[in-house]
């Protein structure tokens, strides 16, 4: 057992002796399905915190030769795959993490080095067939593979850093992936490589070293969904052994959603909730969060205004499918925002092609973000929306109205229209402290049609459910006979308890009171 040739059990005996593991082990069946097969290149890109170096740790555990892992595995589902036998601790694994040799080297000479620490190791295993030790890596591991007909798997973390910490240095990024396709590609020995990162490979700038690679990243997932991230039922079963509420889970680090999986949860912020018993902010900064500053901050193809309808709730259409996987070259906005999914700061909706920001703790990234440099009317807004939500749950229409008055000004000054999407954004962003005790649905299905914004309350808040619709050149009361006529109260499905219904017209025609408001109470009680 060496530190980079068969590590051995040592990871994922730690990850599973801890207090909280979720069992991933199933993806461990299709990676023996991808061995040997066209399929056996995989790129698997996530944010930080999303446990891609413990699933490397589990892969290292299973496949490595020079260790028994039948016992650490068995309970898991893969124990139960007909495959688990057939490839167990049956492969030679070379574990590279690229971020301690980039480190190590102070990003001189990476693959050099990198080289002589796997030739270390791989020459000691193999020693009687190399009379002569001045050989290049990939040219050993083909006489081993000829002398013993042994295959390799390949396991690389952070396969991405030298491509974000040398952003500048293209040279350098043309031999690094000139390295890894000379490694891996059409090569013999090679039975399986799975790479993990935070960007894709398939696009990096002109080169096309790595077109090997499948690509699984948060814009499309594939088959291994399930596995980005720790799934509803499995954050059921987390709180409710460690006695914390679901919805409110859900609020702080649920929202990335993919096709079949519609509910992923950030892994690392479950965990970190769960055993110190509290909700909070465990985002941790490193330089992907001075990545997002930089970005909101140059206003990129009029980014600016896209944030801002994200951060009152909305959606924002995207083609994800411009970006080349680079972070600094960027020729339109599209390229931003996809970079942003790829951190982890928006979640991506496929079937709709749109981003958002998924939950509360990125919020709050955002607005840390946000808080210094150019956003001042934003910042004015949110700081605004504690005494608009008190002023609605106390019933005062007029002052609602007149703070109403200002959020759809101040939205307007940045997003440069002034039509009922406008409107939408500004009363989002109006409300925004709600949702620390609330969950924000826009066109949320209810009754015969679409309520514009519902706020339901967390639980043990006790606060009343808001209703919220809206009318562009219509009155208030308009929205209020709507929100009646089509049942929007009756249908805020496994909610009882008292219900503002607060309906808000805007007519830009009228200089001194544009918003108007009407501020109803309803009671809904389980059928």
């Amino acid at each position: 057992m060496g530190f980079y040739l068969n590590p051995g059990n040592d990871g994922f005996q730690r990850a599973v002796q801890s207090e909280i593991y979720v069992d991933k082990t199933g993806l461990i069946s299709y990676t023996n399905k991808c061995l040997n097969t066209e399929q056996q290149h995989l790129c698997v890109s996530r944010p930080r915190r999303f446990g891609k170096s413990m699933t490397l740790n589990m892969l290292a555990a299973y496949y490595s030769l020079g260790c028994d892992s039948k016992e650490l595995f068995s309970g898991f589902l893969i124990a139960k795959d007909a495959s688990f036998d057939r490839h167990r601790n049956r492969y030679d694994v070379i574990y590279l993490n690229m971020q301690q040799f980039l480190i190590e080297t102070d990003g001189q000479k990476v693959t050099e080095y990198l080289e002589q620490e796997v030739l270390n190791e791989l020459l000691e295993e193999y020693r009687e067939f190399f009379p002569k030790t001045d050989i290049r890596l990939a040219a050993a591991l083909r006489r081993i593979y000829l002398k013993t007909n042994k295959k390799f798997i390949f396991l690389i973390d952070e396969w991405d850093c030298v491509m974000r910490e040398k952003q500048s240095d293209e040279a350098m990024q043309k031999q690094y992936l000139d390295f890894l396709r000379n490694l891996l590609k059409d090569q013999p020995y090679t039975a399986l490589s799975y790479m993990t990162g935070i960007l894709p490979v398939k696009k990096y700038g002109e080169h096309s070293a790595l077109n090997m690679f499948w690509e699984y990243s948060m814009t499309d997932q594939n088959f291994l969904e399930e596995y980005t991230g720790f799934t509803e039922d499995e954050v059921k079963k987390l709180c409710q052994k460690f006695d914390m509420d679901v919805t409110e889970t859900g609020s702080w680090y649920d929202g990335y959603a993919f096709t079949k999986f519609r509910h992923i949860y950030n892994p690392q912020s479950i965990v970190r909730a769960m055993l110190s018993r509290r909700f909070s902010n465990y985002w941790t900064s490193t330089e992907v969060y001075d990545a997002l500053k930089i970005y909101l901050d140059m206003d990129f193809d009029g980014l600016r205004a896209d944030i801002t309808q994200m951060l009152g709730g909305g959606r924002i259409p995207v083609n994800t499918r411009s970006f080349r996987n680079d972070m600094k070259d960027f020729r339109v906005k599209d390229d931003v925002l996809t970079l942003l999914v790829h951190l982890g700061y928006l979640a991506y909706d496929a079937s709709a092609k749109e981003v958002y920001i998924p939950n509360r703790e990125i919020l709050e990234e955002f607005e840390n973000a946000i808080s210094t440099g150019g956003w001042s009317e934003i910042m004015h807004l949110l700081k605004a929306s504690d005494k608009l939500l008190q002023d609605t749950l106390h019933g005062d229409t007029a002052s609602v109205a007149r703070g109403l008055d200002a959020a759809h000004t101040q939205a307007a000054s940045i997003l440069a229209y002034n039509d009922e999407n406008s409107l939408s954004c500004a009363i989002g962003l109006a409300y925004y402290s709600a949702r620390k005790d609330y969950r924000m649905f826009r066109e949320l299905p209810a009754g015969h049609g679409f309520a514009d914004i519902v706020f339901l309350p967390l639980p043990h808040t006790g606060k009343p459910a808001l209703v919220v619709e809206l009318k562009y050149h219509k009155s208030a009361h308009t929205a209020i006979d709507q929100i009646k006529n089509r049942n929007y109260p009756q249908s805020l499905e496994g909610y009882c308890g008292e219900i503002l219904l607060v309906g808000i017209s805007y007519d830009k025609h009228r200089i001194d009171k544009p918003h108007s408001c009407i501020i109803e109470q309803w009671h809904k009680q389980l059928k």
